[in-house]
């Protein structure tokens, strides 16, 4: 299992798999032959089918900026290996192809082809939940333990910035005000939500919180702002939230919180690899629902929970996503994205408490919900996987003249 720095990248929103992925391919290719005559990008499936909302057009315009390139949208073929695939060519000055390169954006700004499955080597000597539970208890070791052990003393230095840029994404969007770009005309909420939530006082006053909390990050994603997979830019509002919530309302230290952290990429990565982290291959499931998972992980660590109850709480921010469909209106990262975040950090709050009040037994394990989850993608229609052609993006969600 790869490390837990590719669960957390720093990058600008509004999509990781639409945005980030893309770009980072085209600088790949961009920088293998760079002095090519012409450039042909070619966007199959769910990359063409929302990638203008996405802004992957955007991007690769952006990486070729300098150069001729043709940008071409398939949404109609989706190559077997993964539903958000891009097909480079480079062409010499007598039209003669130079090269050509499919590379698959397998969900949190991560790159593969037809020839590599990770972008980097395994640094943990497990791969599901189940192993490293057994190993964490037969050796005393909380989870954060083990991804130190196996990290290195310095994922504490990457976690640092890591939270950092979490924190500074919410102090903005908290501030922030105006519409959302795109053809929604969305509001900003998180700025009326805080100013609202501070008029209560005692779980009203904190719920509204964590809901201001959750939006302020979500909208700095969907208006391209600087942001934190976690394990997606889709997802990237719930567990920012959820930690910001319990540093804001019970003073915990930043060492604890780093501490959270890298259980919850523990979590995230266990999905990753047994499973997926993108919309377009299996659903909000994989990107919500294991935001929520991450979140509740971190959540019940805070709270002194066993790694038992820890893993029933991520068990339950899962399962209790399981057949969530992506279905963004217009193709655009806020309706029902934003919203999705919000109530997810609430939901992992539940599963905190719930899971803190048993003793961390029970019947369905972490493994078994990663492996129900999918199957439940693969077998759920392509227009419920990020393609805009089903469920609410049926509705374009403008308001009524």
């Amino acid at each position: 299992m790869e490390s837990i720095r590719e669960i957390y990248r720093v990058g600008i929103g509004p999509s990781s798999s639409h945005t980030m992925g893309p770009k980072k391919a085209a600088e790949q290719f961009l920088s293998r032959f760079p002095n090519a005559s012409r450039y042909v990008v070619t966007l199959y499936g769910s990359l063409a089918a929302t990638g203008k909302g996405h802004l992957t057009g955007v991007a690769i315009e952006d990486t070729f900026k300098d150069k001729q390139m043709e940008l071409i949208w398939d949404a109609k073929t989706f190559l077997p290996k993964h539903p958000n695939a891009l097909k480079f060519e480079a062409y010499d000055d007598k039209e003669e192809l130079i090269e050509e390169w499919t590379a698959y954006s397998v969900g949190g700004g991560a790159i593969i082809d037809d020839q590599s499955e990770l972008e980097t080597e395994d640094v943990y000597p497990h791969s599901n939940m189940d192993e490293i539970l057994k190993y964490c208890h037969k050796n005393g070791l909380q989870f954060w333990e083990y991804v130190e052990q196996n990290e290195g003393p310095e994922i504490w230095d990457f976690l640092k910035e890591i939270w950092k840029t979490m924190q500074e994404a919410i102090k903005r969007g908290l501030k922030t005000e105006g519409t959302l770009a795109g053809g929604l005309k969305l509001p900003r909420k998180a700025n009326s939500y805080k100013l609202r939530a501070q008029g209560y006082s005692g779980p009203m006053k904190k719920r509204g919180m964590l809901y201001a909390f959750a939006l302020a990050v979500s909208e700095e994603n969907a208006g391209g702002g600087v942001i934190v997979t976690a394990p997606t830019c889709g997802a990237c509002g719930t567990l920012p939230a959820v930690l910001f919530y319990h540093k804001k309302f019970y003073k915990f230290e930043e060492q604890l919180i780093l501490k959270a952290l890298a259980t919850a990429g523990l979590i995230g990565n266990i999905v990753k690899k047994n499973a997926s982290i993108s919309g377009a291959e299996v659903g909000c499931q994989g990107e919500v629902g294991v935001a929520c998972a991450m979140a509740s992980g971190a959540a019940t660590q805070l709270m002194g929970g066993t790694i038992h109850q820890i893993e029933y709480s991520a068990e339950m921010g899962l399962e209790h996503h399981l057949g969530l469909t992506c279905d963004p209106v217009l193709g655009l990262v806020q309706i029902p994205c934003i919203e999705r975040n919000v109530f997810a950090a609430a939901r992992a709050l539940n599963h905190n408490t719930y899971a803190m009040l048993s003793d961390g037994r029970h019947r369905i394990s972490f493994d078994q919900v990663v492996e129900t989850m999918r199957k439940t993608g693969l077998d759920l229609p392509s227009f419920y996987k990020e393609t805009s052609l089903g469920g609410l993006a049926l509705f374009k969600g403008l308001p009524e003249d």
